[in-house]
């Protein structure tokens, strides 16, 4: 589907010696010129037409120029593959020279799946300054902390001074809001530094209401024959156009990758790429971004809300290759066990031990079934999938966010359940994922927030209303009580971390510093083996976790509990025996004092087992001194 004449660089490029060649997809002009910004005024330049609706052209143009293009003698509009809109979407574009920046990371050979503990970030609320400079200073703490790859949300350009990313009308052009295209490459440069993989979370099933120009140059890049609640869906299957709309999103992917290092993408909202061609879009595009990476090792992650195993199946048996992929499931029983509530899309879940451990020991809870919510069959059988390619998290941008306050899991549920469950996520073979603050319990929300023109901010306001009011308890707080959700700039900077709570809270921070050193360091935890894992319930809140090691290593228990204290007594399951000739020790225990909690009984004594209310306890089998 995509030709030759598709594949050619679009956007761009700097030659040397003043020298500039730009390439645009606009099939629907007959004419475009180069409209050229300079101190005397508005030079135009011509550009050829190319097969295909491609134009192209090389002009005397140098890095930091500003252009648009005109079209057919008209209007000038920026440029769809602009590497940098300094003056926001409906600004010019800036002519941007990748090899400005001096790269140090050369010797950096990215980032495999496995160990991987992921931290997802805004780059406007990561920081009080909200650059990629001051994200930089940052991260030594999130090294020493124990992350592995830090997933950045969107930075594709949008309107306003601050946005969640998800209205990209730029995709090429990280936000002027957080600094210029070499800061980004200095902070991805610090991170490989320092041993941190970084990756970029893309948007390609939609593009915001404003600021997208795309349609200017081609009807054919948007499908509208399908579905999709967040605008008009993006075109891999319908017509001629189909291949070079693919090329474009294509080309964006592996841009980041090349021109900034990145070490991968998470791809938002998969299941609106529709596609019915032979070969879908996420199959094509991870395979040429693996291939744009070169020797470096890539790391994919795929957002996908029915959870379908089909992402993460190889190539070779007809899947997409994808390395791994966001489970809902986890969130969502965990946090209806921990707040008792089970409202709106939450409404299959109980919460109970047994669905906890159903997700642990295979991956997610809807693999077919039928799904009252959605009135139809959720999920694909994920019951074989090695347990590094499921993302597991407690919190992340879009379940902080559709709280009505935006609070944290700790603040909603309390300190001692959110540690509990804390050490249940660090421990599982699953790969984890916190969210910017979740290390230190941060009491600063993560609000939705976007900067639109007057009117358009209010419909997008309303609509942020009305989805919060699938909630019953949100939506009498809106329409009962008169409750007003910040959404502007109150949002995004209430949404900002306060980094002296991370000293404040130093307990928090003690227990994820020493869960993810466990997780690293012990060979049966760093294993991440399902195969060497079993479970059991042991009441409707308590449930125990069983990690068999070798000869040398011996055996470890984590064992949950977020009722009251539990007495096992009589003890009729086999797990919470030690290995003969050996007994269990204490690893950790959620309520240590050293963690803010209120200390730990002992969890065997005259023969009884007692299993606190509210914890988790994690033990090592070792061998009895006669």
């Amino acid at each position: 589907m995509t030709s030759t004449e598709s594949r050619h660089p679009l956007g761009t490029h700097v030659l040397g010696k003043g020298q500039t060649r730009f390439r645009v997809w606009a099939p629907r002009r007959r004419r475009v010129d180069v409209c050229l910004q300079e101190a005397a005024g508005v030079r135009y330049l011509p550009l050829e037409p190319r097969p295909r609706g491609y134009f192209e052209g090389i002009h005397p143009v140098v890095p930091g120029s500003l252009y648009k293009y005109r079209l057919d003698g008209g209007e000038c509009f920026p440029d769809p593959c602009s590497r940098f809109q300094p003056q926001g979407p409906h600004g010019p574009s800036q002519v941007v020279d990748p090899t400005s920046h001096a790269w140090k990371d050369m010797d950096w050979k990215g980032i495999t799946l496995e160990g991987q503990v992921l931290y997802e970030l805004h780059l406007g609320t990561f920081t009080p300054e909200g650059t990629y400079a001051a994200a930089a200073r940052k991260l030594p703490l999130l090294k020493e902390l124990g992350i592995t790859t830090l997933e950045l949300m969107p930075l594709h350009t949008c309107p306003g001074r601050f946005n969640w990313g998800y209205d990209g009308a730029q995709l090429f052009a990280p936000h002027p809001a957080h600094g210029g295209p070499d800061e980004l490459r200095r902070l991805v440069d610090e991170a490989h530094r320092l041993g941190l993989g970084i990756i970029l979370d893309v948007v390609y099933n939609h593009l915001g209401p404003d600021g997208n120009y795309l349609a200017q140059f081609s009807q054919g890049y948007f499908n509208p024959k399908y579905p999709n609640e967040w605008g008009d869906p993006t075109n891999f299957d319908d017509g001629e156009a189909a291949g070079p709309s693919r090329e474009f999103f294509i080309q964006n992917a592996c841009y980041w990758v090349t021109d900034y290092h990145f070490d991968g993408l998470r791809l938002d909202a998969t299941q609106s790429l529709y596609d019915a061609s032979p070969r879908h879009i996420v199959a094509e595009l991870v395979e040429r971004v693996r291939e744009a990476a070169g020797k470096r090792q890539v790391l994919i992650i795929g957002e996908n809300e029915p959870q379908d195993v089909k992402l993460v199946t190889p190539p070779a048996k007809g899947g997409h290759g994808v390395d791994a992929l966001w489970v809902d499931d986890f969130h969502h029983t965990a946090k209806v066990a921990a707040m008792g509530r089970a409202e709106a899309y939450l409404q299959d879940y109980c919460g109970s031990a047994q669905e906890l451990l159903s997700c642990a020991l295979r991956n997610s809870l809807f693999q077919g079934q039928y799904y009252q919510w959605q009135k139809k069959p959720r999920g694909t059988p994920l019951l074989h999938t090695p347990a590094p390619q499921v993302v597991f998290y407690l919190q992340n941008h879009d379940q902080l966010a559709n709280a009505l306050k935006g609070e944290r899991l700790h603040q909603q549920t309390g300190l001692a359940r959110a540690r509990a469950l804390t050490t249940l996520l660090l421990l599982l073979p699953q790969t984890p994922m916190l969210f910017m603050g979740q290390e230190f319990f941060a009491s600063s929300p993560f609000l939705y927030f976007v900067d639109h023109k007057p009117e358009l901010q209010e419909v997008v306001r309303k609509g942020r209303n009305d989805f919060l009011s699938q909630f019953a308890s949100a939506r009498h707080a809106l329409e009962q009580e008169g409750y007003q959700v910040p959404f502007g700039e109150e949002a995004f900077r209430r949404s900002k971390l306060d980094w002296s709570e991370r000293e404040r809270n130093a307990e928090a921070l003690a227990l994820h510093r020493d869960l993810l050193k466990l997780r690293r360091e012990d060979p049966v935890f760093a294993a991440q083996d399902m195969a060497r894992l079993a479970g059991a319930v042991l009441s409707k809140e308590a449930l125990v976790l069983r990690y068999f090691g070798g000869e040398w290593e011996g055996d470890r228990l984590l064992l949950l509990n977020l009722g009251a204290e539990l007495e096992m007594a009589p003890c009729p399951e086999p797990l919470l025996v030690a290995p003969p000739g050996n007994k269990w020790r204490p690893l950790l225990a959620s309520e240590h004092v050293r963690y803010g909690g209120m200390g730990s009984p002992p969890f065997a004594e005259d023969g009884r087992i007692r299993i606190p209310g509210q914890m988790a306890l994690v033990l090592t089998s070792e061998e009895e001194t006669k």
